[in-house]
């Protein structure tokens, strides 16, 4: 059994976590999966955009605790472990935001703790409107600090708060008032749904996505002044390219622009 499997279709490039007796959570193996196939994306031209879902009854049900409370036998009581897996969960997750084309979540039966994370690192997220989202970890006793980081960027400080104070699960229309996903369709349309969004995406010239999606994530970070400032600087490198003077002109002559 393959952990994650890839299908590649029309320009868009679906990874699925296959391990649904764990509710396909973050174990060692699916993070260094979800780590190689994003590396792997990153340099494939043919793909311009990105589906992840999951098999089984959830989406991702966060880091693998049976694998955590293994880490715990080494001698100092699993510190070592347990700091390498978050830096590898990071790192995973800052992946995606650098990947050149737009991820997409299809979420399903449960996003919970580094799931939710998962969710909320994605570019774009369409969930089933049976679904259910948490930061749960609070409930066990440990709280979800490294999941905070990417909740708190997605949704309300007070709304995000009390989903981390909790343990609160909050449904997908919830999650689509709070900004956590784009939006919540029925079961029966969800794949059909996130492969049009997907398809809308691929559609566009490649070359600005890359741009415009690296652009969104350094603004976001800057002052409005500064952010301004290197927003122009893109802007002028974009319309510099031979792909976007066609695009342009192809709008003024009333024409589909010639791209490769």
């Amino acid at each position: 059994m393959t952990i994650l499997e890839r299908e590649d279709r029309d320009f868009v490039a679906t990874l699925t976590m296959n391990a649904p007796e764990r509710l396909n959570a973050l174990s060692d193996a699916m993070l260094l999966a979800l780590q190689t196939t994003f590396d792997e994306i990153a340099e494939d031209r043919s793909v311009r955009a990105v589906i992840l879902r999951g098999t089984g009854k959830a989406f991702c049900a966060g880091h693998d605790l049976k694998e955590m409370q293994a880490g715990r036998q080494a001698p100092d009581g699993g510190a070592a472990y347990f700091a390498d897996l978050f830096t590898r969960c990071a790192t995973m997750m800052q992946r995606i935001q650098s990947l050149p084309q737009p991820v997409i979540a299809q979420v399903h039966g449960i996003a919970t703790a580094a799931g939710c994370q998962l969710v909320a690192t994605c570019d774009l997220a369409i969930a089933d409107d049976e679904t259910r989202f948490g930061v749960n970890g609070v409930n066990i006793g440990l709280f979800c600090s490294t999941p905070m980081v990417a909740l708190t960027r997605n949704i309300n400080r007070k709304a995000a708060f009390e989903m981390l104070t909790t343990g609160r699960f909050i449904n997908a229309r919830e999650a689509q008032e709070v900004g956590l996903i784009n939006r919540a369709v029925h079961a029966d349309t969800l794949e059909r749904d996130t492969l049009d969004l997907a398809h809308a995406i691929a559609a566009k010239l490649p070359s600005a996505v890359k741009i415009g999606k690296q652009a969104f994530y350094q603004q976001a970070q800057m002052t409005t002044a500064d952010a301004y400032v290197y927003t122009g600087d893109v802007m002028v490198q974009n319309m510099l390219k031979d792909d976007t003077n066609e695009g342009i002109t192809a709008f003024l002559e009333k024409r589909k622009p010639d791209w490769p």
